[in-house]
């Protein structure tokens, strides 16, 4: 039987491969490891899946020298806005090596951005889409800002130069609104910031009952360095959260998915100050013309009150005065009736006096006596009978002129 060394079998398969791949091809893969930074060899691990199982179909392990590297990376960073790293799908030109002891690899010599520019868009339309499919994108948009935002919680680095800005500009600001600030450090860029920040989210909501709002803030820098915010699961985290989310990214390009699910989203730290310093302000002349407005209307109340009580004194006093005129001719009127009454019962009673003077008079002894009519009496008593007396008695008789007396024959 012929055999060949193991040797002889790379060695052919290498030339093999050198032949059939003189050029270097294009090929369309996703970084799935990424190792090296500038200045030395990039080592890499090119996957591709099934884009509906997510079955993996093919793995190779990849280089890009050193001298490659220092050019390949700041062309697409600056083309992308994109960081070179794990997660992106990239059309690379590579050249097939095959080696006795390492085996076989790629090695990267060129890279399109333009190709990636489109995944990455493709990527940022899916994510959106699914976010409106889900019927998240404007929750927290719908949440009412408070008419006095001033308890605020902070995700941002604590290093960061637009954190410092955000607090310089809350604290100096002219006039002198007092803000409560508490902050939430996250990592603001790189693979880990998108975890970093939800875990900020999660501490807030912990506690949710002592803030106002969320602000999520980080200073300008490289383009690259905001992939962070076009993540899905920050966005749905950031949706549905119970606070309004303001966002100062410190940004220039397009509005990031994060910008798009934020109740409001503005370009810098110091915009986001500002924004709250003018919510107070406008709080603030709001408040004030009310007071205004109230006390104008509460003068105009009391001098319609005072032209009211006045009016009414008057009214009382001129009611008055027409129930004393009115009761005093009644009273005149009751006062003649009076009179004339008192007149007319006096003369009733003199004519009744005279009337019963009259009949006294008719009716007295003097009266009967001045008609020729006596009385006698008996010891003082009147006779009236013949009974009354007997013989001896001695009586007594008046008459009109005199009187005399006289004893009892018979």
């Amino acid at each position: 039987m012929e055999s060949i060394s193991l040797s002889e079998l790379t060695s052919q398969i290498q030339e093999t491969l050198r032949s059939r791949f003189e050029t270097p091809v294009w090929i369309r893969a996703e970084i799935s490891e990424l190792r090296g930074n500038a200045g030395s060899h990039c080592y890499l691990e090119l996957i591709e899946k099934d884009s509906k199982s997510d079955t993996l179909l093919a793995k190779s392990k990849a280089t890009i020298w050193a001298s490659t590297f220092r050019i390949l990376k700041p062309f697409f960073e600056s083309s992308t806005g994109q960081t070179l790293r794990a997660g992106l799908n990239v059309l690379v030109a590579v050249t097939v090596e095959f080696h006795s002891v390492y085996g076989f690899s790629l090695n990267v010599r060129d890279i399109d951005p333009t190709f990636t520019v489109g995944e990455m868009a493709a990527r940022r339309l899916k994510i959106i889409r699914q976010l409106e499919s889900d019927g998240i994108v404007d929750m927290n948009k719908q949440l009412a800002l408070p008419k006095l935002v001033q308890r605020i919680a902070i995700i941002s680095s604590a290093t960061a130069a637009g954190y410092g800005d955000f607090c310089d500009q809350l604290q100096n600001d002219p006039s002198h609104f007092a803000f409560y600030t508490k902050l939430f450090p996250a990592i603001m860029q790189g693979d880990q910031a998108e975890v970093s920040i939800i875990e900020a989210l999660e501490k807030i909501y912990q506690h949710n009952q002592f803030f106002d709002v969320v602000v999520i803030i980080r200073g300008g820098g490289a383009i690259t360095d905001l992939v962070c915010f076009d993540s899905y699961d920050l966005a749905v985290n950031c949706a549905q959260f119970p606070l309004p989310i303001i966002t100062g990214i410190g940004h220039q390009r397009d509005i990031s998915i994060l910008d798009m699910v934020a109740h409001t989203s503005l370009k810098t730290p110091t915009a986001v100050a500002e924004f709250f310093i003018s919510n107070l302000t406008d709080a603030e002349y709001k408040l004030k013309s009310l007071f205004t407005d109230t006390r104008f209307i509460v003068r105009k109340i009391l001098e319609n009150e005072s032209r009211y009580l006045i009016q009414s004194q008057m009214r009382i006093k001129q009611t008055l005065r027409s129930w004393v005129v009115q009761k005093s001719h009644l009273l005149e009127r009751q006062k003649s009736r009076l009179k004339s009454s008192v007149r007319l019962e006096l003369v009733k009673q003199k004519n009744k006096l005279v009337l019963l003077e009259k009949n006294i008079e008719s009716h007295s002894p003097s009266f009967l006596l001045l008609h020729g009519y006596t009385i006698t009496t008996l010891n003082g008593k009147r006779i009236t009978s013949k009974q009354q007396v007997k013989a001896g008695d001695k009586i007594r008789t008046y008459v009109h002129d005199g009187e005399f007396g006289s004893e009892v024959t018979d």
